[in-house]
């Protein structure tokens, strides 16, 4: 039954394409060969002649859409506005007329003074001689201290001219100013300028280890300003004989800087001690006559009556005893004063301020001088080599040189015999009780205690905290 209604609705199909191609038959004549009928009934179409068609075709839209599209797109464009240009004056440098003689630098040459170098020997190596020496010296008048006392490390600045003439000498009149000569123009002269000076404060800390030197150099110090720290504390300590390892000290010092660059020390603003448990303090104080001194918390002057020792010695070589086997004479006697060992030609220093008593030889002790210093105390020093220039009755000041180290009389080295007499009578140069020195008058001493103690002293308290505290926070050194 399917098959028979499959059957009819074909010829169906088929009676109606023949109607049609006998109703246009002129059609399919002419363009039979462009039929898509895939039915083997039909002549395959001709795919070449088809192809040629279809490329032609993309060929023709494309060229027009290249030609219709810009054409369009410029049609849309706006119309440009026209460029508006401004003009702005410039200000060009003024051209320097021919005649105009630009500056030139003045190529100063440096030389640092050696030890042992005089001014004219300086002037020598530059090839130059005593005349233009005189000529400086001649034009600096006033300023000629500073070029008759020179010193190794100190700084002259020389021009000269292409032909090796002296043109400019420049040299510094005092630590503040510096002076320069100019001999170049119609007349010689000399100019005088300020150097700019300012001071900056540095904090140090140290322990002792194995010297005084050593803890300084560890905490940042020079010698220089660990020499001042001896030398405030040297009338409460022997740093030879008392130091101890594990002592201390916290130092707040000035540095000198001029023209920004470091030009030496400054003074001990504030300084702490602790030698053998013993705490020791110096505070800077500038006092109503205008000067500065030390003081201790209390008020006193560090600097004491007397120094403890007066020269500066490797070792004790013999000390106060009341028998001892002379060396030389092989007998038992008493040495009634200490013997300190140093090079020959060390400088002695008068322990404190007083009048030359006596001056001369004196059995046993050589070149022999006494300082008479009131009306019970007179120091004695032995076994110089020579003397100072101080003569019998002349005022000697704490610290003068009054002589040098030998070993004249009976020694057997060279060295200083030190004593200490009250009333005629010797005692212990290191033991005996010198007299304290008077404190500060009652108003400076408030103003000291406001203004210098109080701030210095909170400032030294919070760095040994802060140095308790960095130690207990320091990791533990866990050496094997």
């Amino acid at each position: 039954m399917a098959d028979e209604k499959k059957s009819a609705r074909h010829a169906r199909k088929q009676a109606i394409s023949r109607k049609a191609q006998r109703r246009h038959s002129h059609f399919y004549e002419r363009f039979a060969h462009w039929s898509f009928n895939r039915s083997p009934e039909v002549e395959p179409i001709h795919w070449h002649r088809e192809h040629l068609v279809l490329a032609g075709t993309a060929l023709l839209i494309t060229l027009l859409s290249g030609f219709i599209m810009p054409v369009w797109a410029s049609a849309m464009r706006p119309a440009p506005l026209p460029e508006v240009h401004a003009l702005l004056p410039l200000a060009l440098p003024k051209v320097a007329p021919a005649s105009a003689v630009v500056p030139t630098v003045d190529d100063w040459q440096v030389v640092r003074v050696e030890p042992g170098q005089t001014l004219s020997d300086i002037f020598t190596g530059r090839g130059l001689g005593m005349a233009d020496l005189q000529k400086v010296m001649d034009v600096a008048g006033t300023a000629t201290p500073a070029l008759h006392n020179i010193r190794p490390g100190e700084e002259f600045d020389f021009l000269l001219g292409s032909d090796g003439s002296l043109r400019g000498f420049r040299f510094d009149q005092d630590q503040a100013s510096r002076a320069t000569v100019r001999l170049d123009g119609a007349h010689p002269s000399i100019i005088t300028q300020q150097r700019d000076m300012d001071l900056r404060e540095q904090v140090a800390h140290g322990v002792i280890r194995s010297s005084l030197y050593a803890a300084g150099d560890q905490a940042g110090m020079n010698a220089a300003m660990v020499g001042k720290l001896a030398d405030l504390f040297k009338y409460d300590i022997d740093f030879v004989q008392d130091l101890r390892i594990g002592d201390s000290f916290t130092v707040i010092y000035d540095d000198l800087y001029r023209d920004g660059v470091r030009y030496g020390e400054g003074d001990i603003v504030a300084a702490e001690f602790i030698n053998q448990g013993q705490r020791y303090t110096a505070y800077r104080f500038k006092k109503t006559d205008g000067s500065y001194g030390w003081f201790s918390e209390d008020g006193r002057p560090i600097q004491k009556s007397f120094l403890r020792i007066p020269v500066d010695f490797t070792r004790i070589s013999s000390t106060f005893s009341a028998a001892r086997l002379h060396p030389i004479l092989g007998l038992m006697r008493a040495h009634k004063g200490v013997d300190y060992a140093a090079p020959t030609g060390t400088p002695i220093h008068a322990a404190g301020d007083g009048t030359i008593k006596f001056r001369g030889w004196m059995n046993g002790y050589g070149n022999f001088v006494i300082i008479q210093h009131n009306s019970t105390i007179s120091t004695a020093y032995g076994h110089m080599s020579r003397f100072a220039n101080e003569k019998i009755g002349q005022h000697v000041s704490q610290g003068q040189v009054i002589g040098f180290v030998g070993m004249t009389g009976l020694a057997t080295g060279p060295h200083l015999h030190y004593e200490f007499r009250v009333n005629g009578v010797q005692r212990n140069p290191q033991t005996v009780t010198l007299p304290r020195p008077e404190p500060l008058p009652a108003a400076q001493l408030a103003q000291f205690k406001a203004r210098v103690v109080q701030p210095q002293l909170a400032r030294l308290t919070e760095l040994d905290a802060r140095i308790k505290l960095a130690r207990a926070n320091a990791p533990a050194n866990n050496d094997n």
